[in-house]
């Protein structure tokens, strides 16, 4: 490996009582790319702070290379509000020459006027101008906190393509796990006040952290099962002991140690049979709805048609401006509309996760935010779940529910948010950009709850690892009041998408074949100019779904049977060489069929 260009010993940190690591050593080689993966609040932005020289510590050395030039993008940016954008991106040791370097980035991250004053632009647009900052440079090593918040999808794969690029060296804290998986190369895990190392990404770091778990298990349930032995053997010997004795007891002191360890058990999922809703959701009927500035108008939505069903999980995406949360803040009454109206069944009660989040009472504790809303929440068949249980399910622990708000981190006061909504037990989720802050252990849990939540869901998301797990179709806002109706998931999408043009190619000279993009505006019995499924294609669409689910089974034997570690040499090698050739025939299939149901 590289000679280091970063190296950490030994380094301890300290809140008054409150530990968020002890010792923890680790080293970043020059060119290696690693993620920094935390639960909210145990020192994930604390720890890049202390690198960049903005925090102390208690105790430890941290040692760079000799003139390594360092770029730092952190959480929350501050930046002078009289100063010009341009000038924002060059009050950091930044070069003139560098201007033009500087217009691209800014172009590409969607900031175009760069005589704006700061003080004028969004917290989302600081902290593009910040990342920009930190870019444009050109440093050595690239320190960056949550670099994907504000960022929409089409900003996040520009970003992954330019940091994945060169061998520029890198650490980042992000809980967008497509990015980690795409980007880097090395996970850090802080846990339990102490880091772990993982030399693969994403993926390898899900599977190699359950090994690491499930043999910390073992390892107490053993401590524990001799723990109850040697017990009963200190009960039972004198005070005066000899001196094997006594050593027996120093190991006993040392073994009750760790069977008292108290190590993370899985959550069980949170399932609730105690929500109703209707058959009616709700309906837009022909919505139209821009806004008129001094030089144009940008136009949201026009005419648009919908008709949600009971149990949809829907995602919305798109760039940012086309409309997304005016979208949902127009269903709910939050944002008026030009023409047209919402229909919304009786039965429907709504829970709305805003980006702006909540303003909370800094002064209450964390238990008082939520029993105030709720004692308890009932999931029916005469099971219910206390405030204190339901807040220790999402990962507060009893010490943290009887802290202060003003105590928490921001991560953790999102999480908060999050708890209050669903306290409520609603049975239609809306909820815009729930990700942003949130810990990936969290982002597991609600990826559960929203699979298990027997209501409605409507998702807007850049964060594309969640949206693939938890919604079964997609709207996607293409600007200038124009929505396509999707029938899968983001990857799907981008799949579909990418291979439109290869489809135009090939079938330039036959424009009645080509896939047809679905935009929703009318009922689909008034959209007289769309082609119908020859009888042909409906056969081959109905062998096409008996196929992938053929293949789908197929595919999770023979990926159970790889990890089950009972295969031959032989058998391991074949069930190998089939596994890619199934998936490839799976991606085919499945494209297929996506191609026909917009005809169905």
């Amino acid at each position: 490996m590289p000679s280091p260009i970063l190296d950490v010993q030994n380094l301890t940190k300290r809140f008054g009582a409150q530990e968020l690591f002890n010792n923890i050593s680790f080293s970043i080689a020059e060119g290696q790319r690693v993620g920094l993966i935390a639960q909210n609040g145990t020192g994930k932005s604390t720890l890049l702070s202390i690198l960049t020289g903005d925090e102390g510590y208690e105790s430890g050395d941290i040692i760079y290379r000799r003139d390594l030039r360092v770029g730092y993008l952190p959480q929350s940016p501050h930046f002078d509000p009289q100063e010009s954008v341009l000038d924002a991106c060059f009050n950091h040791k930044g070069e003139e020459e560098k201007v033009l370097r500087a217009k691209q980035i800014l172009t590409q991250l969607k900031i175009t006027d760069l005589n704006q004053p700061m003080g004028q632009l969004s917290g989302g647009q600081q902290k593009r101008v910040a990342l920009a900052n930190a870019l444009i440079t050109e440093p050595d090593f690239l320190i960056l906190d949550e670099p994907t918040n504000h960022l929409d999808l089409q900003m996040i794969e520009w970003l992954e393509g330019f940091l994945s690029r060169g061998n520029r060296s890198l650490l980042m804290v992000t809980h967008d796990r497509f990015f980690l998986d795409r980007v880097c190369q090395t996970i850090l895990e802080l846990d339990d006040h102490q880091i772990y190392t993982y030399r693969g990404n994403y993926a390898y770091y899900l599977e190699k952290r359950q090994e690491r778990i499930d043999n910390r298990r073992a390892e107490i349930m053993r401590a524990n099962n001799l723990y109850r032995r040697e017990l009963d053997w200190m009960r039972r010997q004198p005070q005066a002991r000899s001196h094997k004795a006594r050593y027996r007891e120093e190991a006993f002191y040392e073994l009750e140690r760790v069977a008292k360890q108290r190590l993370e058990d899985r959550q069980m999922r949170l399932k609730s049979s105690n929500i109703y809703i209707g058959s009616k959701i709700f309906e837009c009927q022909y919505i139209s709805k821009a806004y008129q500035t001094d030089a144009s108008t940008t136009v949201i939505l026009k005419d648009f048609y919908y008709n949600f069903a009971r149990f949809e999980k829907m995602g919305i995406v798109g760039s940012n401006g086309t409309g997304k949360s005016t979208f949902i803040k127009m269903l709910l009454g939050l944002e008026s509309i030009d023409s047209g109206r919402f229909d919304i069944g009786e039965t429907v009660r709504f829970g709305y996760f805003s980006q702006e989040g909540l303003q909370f009472n800094e002064q209450q504790k964390v238990i008082d935010i939520v029993t105030d809303i709720a004692e308890y929440i009932d999931l029916g068949s005469g099971r219910h779940l206390t405030a204190s249980q339901f807040l220790q399910h999402f990962l507060f622990t009893p010490e943290q529910q009887h802290n202060y708000v003003y105590k928490l981190s921001g991560g953790e006061k999102r999480k908060l948010y999050l708890c209050t909504v669903l306290m409520r037990n609603p049975n239609f989720l809306v909820l815009d950009e729930p990700t942003n802050d949130l810990d990936i252990q969290t982002l597991q849990i609600l990826e559960e709850y929203l699979t298990d939540f027997p209501g409605c869901v409507i998702v807007v998301s850049h964060d594309r690892y969640f949206m693939d797990k938890v919604v079964d179709h997609l709207l996607v806002f293409h600007g200038e009041g124009r929505v396509q109706d999707f029938p899968g998931n983001y990857t799907q999408y981008r799949q579909w998408a990418a291979l439109k043009p290869k489809q135009a190619t090939q079938e330039s000279g036959s424009p009645k074949n080509r896939p047809t993009e679905k935009t929703v505006s009318r009922p689909a019995s008034t959209q007289t100019d769309k082609r119908r499924m020859s009888y042909k294609e409906k056969r081959e669409f109905e062998q096409l779904e008996a196929d992938i689910a053929s293949l789908e089974a197929e595919q999770k034997l023979l990926e159970e049977q790889l990890c089950s570690g009972t295969l031959s040499i032989e058998q391991l090698t074949e069930k190998s060489k089939r596994l890619p050739l199934l998936k490839e025939e799976l991606d085919e299939k499945s494209m297929r069929w996506l191609e026909l149901s917009e005809l169905a």
